[in-house]
């Protein structure tokens, strides 16, 4: 899709040749649109200095008339559209300082709805969440990682602000599917030891700033025999957004921007590595995966692939609530904080969310099959909306509290609507562990 934005662009005249954007304007933010049936949900991050967004819509591929909602704070839309309906969305930040540029444009269009999917069976819904969310995402994930790549080298020929802009905000579209895939951390990127190579947080800064202060190269052979914490996301991410996302391309060092180049590199193989561990024509633990009890060494019963995947579910809610929000709350201390450079946090928070709700819903961006929510409701409706309720609470509520959350840690209000998001996301994983998990078994 990236090689058409210009064209597109310039079609239907989102962004005018005139317009600039100030260093003091918002930074773009990032858009993403999921799809459930007719439902169409549109979400972006926050972004740093944005007092307001709206939404831009137009139908494809007339690309005319232009349309847009003003969203007030809102970092999200949810709406139903008939079958059929096809629009190209993206959305701006504004601030007192001006308007940022806009962020990327989206596709889609409103399928006919598979009512098969309310049929399927067990192993048919097992076989759609391999393909459809856990290896789309990983797939959508390495097409992001070569996204963040392709940018820093960019950079690297050619490092001003605007190229570093750029990377940040390469480095969130990034973010985005991994935090999703969080609510599967099963299978290879476990056993291959992906996940802390990816995402070791806290960042080790005393030991990176003493690296960087040697005469080592640094290439990627020496990167990748350093620690996990000297790794992935949030090591590039102290290179690239600074200790209050305020680094310029002028304060970065020639040792930095040799490091950042072979982190970044030695992130986007371990993607690679994880995507086509997934892949058929790879490891293919996808078809080890949907051939529960039917052939599976790993999962010899239909019942132990679904306990996984409810198990992953309840696994990074409780890491939600209990340790990524609550651990700095409790303590008030910004060094706990994930994603705290980029003030990505509250985005991390959310998109785990809703990467389980990807799985209980059979969907990832416009890819929609039968999913766990297809064996609850034939078998429990009144469990499948009250399970649909705490995923739209829980979202609400971390939504509402305020950007960034390294901040908000320490204000009155921001500790009062954290304390409310907690309860959300403990609602969610009651329910997931005491109606979900015990019953998944006996559901057919």
């Amino acid at each position: 899709m990236q090689h058409k934005l210009p064209t597109l662009v310039a079609a239907i005249g989102i962004i005018v040749a005139s317009m600039s954007t100030t260093e003091a304007a918002p930074q773009k933010p990032g858009i993403v649109v999921a799809i459930e049936g007719t439902k169409v949900t549109a979400y972006w991050n926050p972004v740093i200095d944005a007092t307001e967004y709206t939404l831009f819509y137009a139908p494809y591929p007339a690309l005319t008339p232009i349309n847009s909602v003003f969203m007030q704070g809102n970092t999200d839309l949810t709406i139903d559209l008939p079958v059929g309906a096809s629009y190209a969305v993206a959305v701006k930040a504004k601030g007192v300082q001006g308007e940022s540029d806009y962020s990327n444009i989206e596709f889609f269009t409103i399928k006919e709805p598979n009512s098969e999917d309310k049929k399927a069976s067990v192993s048919q819904i097992i076989s759609s969440l391999s393909s459809n969310v856990i290896l789309a995402t990983y797939e959508d994930f390495e097409i992001k990682a070569k996204g963040l790549t392709d940018a820093l080298l960019k950079f690297q020929f050619t490092p001003t602000d605007e190229n570093l802009r750029e990377v940040q905000f390469a480095w969130r579209d990034t973010r985005s599917p991994w935090e999703q895939a969080e609510a599967f951390l099963f299978g290879p990127v476990d056993t291959q030891g992906l996940d802390p190579a990816l995402d070791s947080w806290p960042v080790n800064r005393t030991d990176l700033d003493a690296v960087l202060n040697t005469t080592n190269t640094l290439d990627v052979p020496f990167v990748t025999g350093l620690n996990d914490t000297l790794h992935g996301f949030h090591t590039i991410e102290y290179l690239i957004f600074g200790e209050t996302n305020n680094k310029t391309a002028a304060s970065m060092t020639a040792r930095e921007i040799e490091y950042l180049v072979s982190v970044t590199s030695l992130l986007h193989t371990h993607v690679d590595t994880l995507a086509n561990a997934w892949r058929v024509t790879g490891g293919n633990f996808v078809t080890e995966f949907s051939t529960a009890g039917q052939g599976s060494k790993t999962y010899p019963s239909e019942v132990g692939a679904l306990q996984e995947l409810v198990n992953g579910m309840i696994g990074i809610v409780d890491e939600v609530g209990n340790g990524k929000i609550a651990d700095p709350f409790s303590q008030t201390n910004t060094e706990l904080v994930e994603s705290q450079f980029s003030f990505n946090s509250l985005l991390d928070f959310e998109n785990n969310i809703r990467g389980v709700e990807n799985i209980y819903l059979g969907r990832y961006l416009q890819k929609d099959g039968a999913g766990l929510n297809d064996l609850v409701r034939r078998n429990d409706l009144a469990l499948d909306t009250q399970i649909r309720q705490n995923f739209d609470e829980a979202i609400s509520a971390i939504q509402a509290i305020p950007f960034p959350f390294r901040n908000a840690i320490s204000n009155e209000s921001g500790r009062s609507l954290i304390t409310t998001a907690q309860a959300k996301i403990a609602v969610l994983q009651k329910t997931l562990e005491s109606k979900l998990l015990p019953n998944i078994a006996s559901y057919q």
